[in-house]
This record gives structure tokens, sequence and C-alpha cells, in this order.
């Protein structure tokens, strides 16, 4: 089986020194804010982290009476041995790559944002979005635009994010942006890292953009997180001049036994195998930084996965993490949001 290795720094890579909000802060910050990791590959830090994360109603919309004992009860206790040990596989010297990849990225933007301070926090974990916003706050920072590294909207991801910034937000004058999918910036950057993998190994059979998956009531209900993961591929195959049988969209991470958003990646790949694919490469335009459902369930699980069903190889194609092409596409987006806003100050003043 083969298979590409994921896109960790080594472990003797630097790291910045940590974020706080200058003493003398300007006007303006910009946090950069990314779902979040446990602190160690541990049971206790994943039960800690999961506990939080999955206690959101945002992210599990089942009333508390219901869910929490499930969740207490059966649920942390028997999934944080496995998940920390998933971990521990994909464990980098700064932190888990999630950690390490946002860290840098915050620390990349900040020389291209010269005049705003920027900083990251995580909605679940360390460094905390509400810490953030309270250290910003009492540093004198006035305004702070909100980035979630989430390119497609959803009201699991951006929309708890902006929830919780706009409640625990105290004197700061606050925006959020809300998406990026089709952004031209963030595209080509995306596109530009495939064009780079296919020159390094060539193209495989088929291109599958694997997004993370959602509950399908939730879309049913309104929310447009996949109309906006169709528009991120479309976009995509633009860039790439892709043709209808080049690519396929699927979505991964189901949890639980209700309906989600499908085709399933897994599923995907099965079929793929079945027909006689023997390559496949994958990417996942839906997260900014490498994780454990792209270092572990894709470049690990999927990939074996797709070889026991009859494939050859399964590559997957990095996040963007904190590639130079990345931060200047957000920067750029930074900017552009940033004027918008001096825009409308400037004109109820």
């Amino acid at each position: 089986m083969t298979t590409t290795a994921p896109a960790t720094a080594p472990a003797t890579a630097p790291e910045t020194a940590p974020e706080t909000a200058p003493e003398t802060a300007p006007d303006t910050a910009v946090l950069v804010v990314n779902l979040g990791t446990p602190e160690a590959p541990t049971p206790a830090a994943v039960r800690r982290y999961l506990g939080e994360f999955l206690s959101d109603p945002f992210v599990v919309q089942i009333p508390k009476l219901f869910w929490w004992p499930l969740l207490y009860g059966v649920i942390l206790p028997l999934r944080s041995p496995r998940v920390a040990k998933k971990y521990a596989g994909i464990w980098m010297e700064g932190g888990s790559p999630l950690a390490v990849h946002t860290r840098r990225l915050a620390a990349a933007l900040q020389p291209r944002l010269p005049e705003v301070a920027v900083l990251h926090a995580m909605r679940y974990g360390e460094p905390a979005q509400t810490a953030r916003l309270r250290e910003l706050e009492a540093a004198g920072v006035r305004r702070v635009l909100v980035l979630p590294l989430y390119p497609q909207y959803s009201s699991t991801t951006t929309g708890t994010v902006a929830a919780l910034a706009r409640c625990t937000r105290g004197s700061l004058d606050l925006r959020v942006i809300e998406d990026y999918a089709t952004d031209p910036g963030w595209v080509e950057a995306v596109a530009g890292s495939i064009r780079a993998h296919w020159q390094a190994n060539g193209r495989a059979e088929r291109l599958l953009f694997s997004f993370h998956g959602l509950p399908q009531r939730l879309v049913d209900a309104g929310d447009p997180y996949e109309t906006q993961c169709e528009a991120s591929v479309a976009a995509l195959a633009r860039a790439l001049s892709l043709g209808p049988d080049d690519y396929l969209l699927a979505y991964q991470s189901r949890f639980g036994r209700e309906r989600w958003l499908g085709p399933a990646t897994d599923d995907t790949l099965r079929g793929l195998a079945g027909s006689g694919v023997r390559t496949v490469d994958v990417v996942c335009p839906g997260f900014a930084a490498d994780c454990l459902e792209t270092l572990e369930e894709i470049a690990i699980e999927n990939a074996e996965l797709f070889h026991a069903a009859g494939g050859q190889a399964l590559r997957y194609i990095p996040c963007l993490n904190d590639a130079p092409a990345h931060a200047d596409a957000l920067a750029a987006l930074v900017r552009r949001e940033l004027a918008a806003w001096d825009h409308v100050d400037a004109a109820s003043s």
C-alpha cells in the first residue's frame, strides 16, 4: 500500500513565542479561531476536550436530559482511550498538528498585517476564545475581527464561534468573517497545492474532495454548509480545468446513527476500488489545518480501507496549514473585511 506522508513538521521545528496582546495594543485585532484539540494524547485530556466539544448545543442538538447521560456515561469513557491512541500516532513536538499549524498560521499572518494584532484561539480547549477576547479588551483593543478557520459556513462551526464571541465580547466592537468558500485567493491556494502534489507525484485516476460530514437534518433546516461545499468544489474544478469524470465530492467523519450528508467518503472509496480505480488523490478543503480527521482518518484509516477494497494507492494532499499562499489569501481576506468595516465606521461618524 502506498500513502503520502502526512505533512507534519519535523519535531525539531522552532516554535514562535507564545502570543499575548501587546501592552500598547493597536486599535484593531484579528482573532484566528480553530475548533480545538486535546492538550495531550492521553485519555484524560481527550475526555476533557471531547466533553467540552460534545456538550456544545450547536454541535449536538439533542436535549441534555437525553444526551448528557449517554455522553458522560457511555461515549466519553469508551471513546476517549481509543481517540487518545489515534492522537498519539500523529502528535508533534509542539502539540497536536491542529494546534501547531494554527499557531504557525497566526504567526505567518502577523507580518502580513502589521497594522493589527493577530492572535489565535480555540473554540474548545486552549487558548480559549473567551479568554483571548478578554485579554484583548484589557489591552485596550477596540475592534476585533474574528476569522473562524472554516471556509464553508455551518451553524456547528462558524455559527458557534460567532455566538460565543458575541455573548462574551464585553465592550469590544466585533465583526465575524462567516465564510470564504469561493474566495479567489483561497481557491487558488488550494488549487496550487493540488497542482504541486501532481507535479511531484503525478496525477491519480481520481481526485476526491472530502469534507467533514453534517447531519442531514441540519441542512434540511437551512444550514448552508452543503451548498457551500459544492460551491468550493465547483470553483476548484474550474481552477484545475477538471472534467466531471475527474473528481468526486464526499463527506467523512460520521457520528451516531442518524442520517448524515452523503455520499460517505469511506463508501466512495470502496466503490472506486470496486470499479477498478487503483489510485486516488484525496484533498480536504474544509479543513484549514491538518488534524486527526485528515492525518489519521484519511491518510491512514481510509488509505487502509481503500487498499483492502482492491485499490493500490491513496495519496493524501495536505491541508494548506501555514503555507505562504494560505497566509497570503487570508491576509487579503482580512484586509478587505477591515476596509469594509472602516467604510461603515466612517459613514456612521
